[in-house]
């Protein structure tokens, strides 16, 4: 079994040993909502005697599959895990009560957990019992992985991102509407990756009768996202690929009395509808937060996604920028109007991020959060 190097510092070491917790956690990427993403080691004199990953809700929480696995070794040893174990009855016993019940000597914790049944209980309660607890451990990378979780325990409503590809004037297709490919197939890869951990992925009437997309991660091996059409007037083709749910299921939302005889066709296809007085995406958004999401994907076009962005369904923002230039006055861009006049009521980027993805660019930011 994998030893690590006990020459590093106890510092180095906790990092060390944190970062390979997080690598554990993403095993269940897309697979956990609404429960976060956990990873667990059990460690003595360098020694991995057990780890574990939660990878999914109703499962055992991830410190419980490697207590489990270090089993009587455990007593006197380290336990690292990325959220703060649990301290109270769910679906599963509390995790405080089974470090305790091991005799572990010391845990160390990434991030303190803000569901409000847990926040800082944990880390109470085996202080109380002797042992020795580290908090704030790679916090960073530990609230990142989790923001999703984070995001909807603080706001009760899912974390929103909106992907768009555009060229480097700023053009998500040409005048006509062609846009296929504004991007490289690297880039188009890294979508689909970005699908895997999301729960659902939303698009407009337009984007289905446009694009006829899939909206699958295109992969055999990994869940796809619930597939989401926002459409008022269900004016949308009887032919697309979003109607075959043998691979993806698809839900569309429509207002009240729309286009009956369409809606019945979709329900005989497999299609869930879903009829609500007034279409928003802030209504989207509270549906899919009951059904227990934490990641949604706006990949609509840009008249919804300014409705998207005015709702406030919107928290990060995932922009390809193509080195390529097409022109056209009337070529649209990836938000519609959002009613600003002035450049000081731009909406600004924080923890701005740019890396290139083949030969293009990804700009990953979050948009100042008000609520």
């Amino acid at each position: 079994m994998f030893k690590f190097d006990e020459s590093k510092n106890q510092d180095q070491l906790d990092r060390l040993i944190m970062a390979h917790c997080l690598e554990l956690a993403r095993s269940a990427l897309g697979k956990t909502s609404p429960n976060p993403l956990v990873g667990c080691v059990i460690i003595q004199n360098g020694q991995i005697l057990g780890e574990g990953f939660h990878p999914g809700a109703g499962y055992p929480h991830a410190e419980v599959f490697a207590l489990r696995e270090a089993g009587e070794k455990a007593r006197g040893a380290t336990v690292y895990v990325n959220l703060e174990p649990c301290n109270h009855y769910g679906r599963t016993p509390p995790c405080t009560d089974a470090l305790i019940a091991a005799g572990v000597a010391r845990v160390v914790i990434g991030m303190i957990d803000p569901n409000p049944l847990v926040a800082g209980t944990g880390v109470a309660k085996l202080r109380d019992a002797g042992i020795e607890v580290v908090v704030g451990v790679l916090k960073a990378e530990c609230r990142k992985l989790n923001e999703a979780f984070l995001y909807r325990m603080l706001y009760h409503c899912p974390f929103g991102i909106l992907k768009y590809a555009m060229t480097l004037d700023g053009k998500i297709s040409t005048t006509i509407g062609h846009s296929a490919w504004v991007t490289s197939q690297e880039a188009r890869s890294e979508v689909h990756k970005l699908r895997v951990a999301c729960d659902a992925v939303i698009i407009g009437g337009n984007t289905v009768r446009r694009d006829n997309p899939l909206l699958t991660s295109r992969s055999t091996q990994a869940d796809n996202p619930l597939r989401v059409v926002m459409s008022r007037s269900l004016d949308l083709p009887t032919a697309a690929n979003l109607w075959d749910v043998s691979e993806a299921q698809t839900l569309v939302f429509t207002e009240i009395d729309s286009n009956r005889e369409f809606q019945e066709y979709l329900r005989q296809k497999g299609v869930e509808v879903l009829e609500t007085s007034t279409l928003t995406p802030a209504v989207v958004m509270s549906n899919l937060y009951d059904r227990g999401f934490l990641s949604v994907l706006w990949e609509c076009g840009g008249t919804l996604a300014a409705r998207a962005i005015a709702d406030s369904t919107v928290q990060k923002i995932w922009a390809f920028i193509a080195p390529k230039i097409i022109g056209g006055e009337t070529a649209p861009s990836p938000v519609g109007d959002l009613g600003l006049t002035k450049m000081t009521e731009a909406l600004e980027l924080e923890n701005v991020s740019i890396r290139t993805v083949g030969c293009d660019y990804l700009l990953e930011g979050y948009l100042h959060q008000e609520k």
